[in-house]
């Protein structure tokens, strides 16, 4: 606990995707006041062409639950 999920359009560098995920543990740890090694970061990869279908329409549009809507829209 806790358990981040960070879904992306691919092309970032395994680098770039490693030095997100420790920034996103080093952040939980500080606010939450949580251990290290309580934490776990996935990464997704998701195609631009389905991120309409897989991510907006089912995962953010209309989800009470995000605290940081995106400013784009899907139709």
């Amino acid at each position: 606990m806790p358990h981040i999920a960070v879904k992306l359009w691919p092309g970032r560098k395994e680098e770039a995707k490693e030095n997100l995920a420790k920034k996103i543990v080093n952040v939980v740890v500080e606010e939450l006041n949580v251990d290290a090694g309580a934490v776990s970061v996935a990464i997704e990869e998701v195609k631009q062409s389905d991120w309409e279908e897989q991510i907006y329409k089912k995962e953010i549009k209309d989800n009470s639950n995000i605290y940081v809507k995106p400013d784009y829209e899907y139709e």
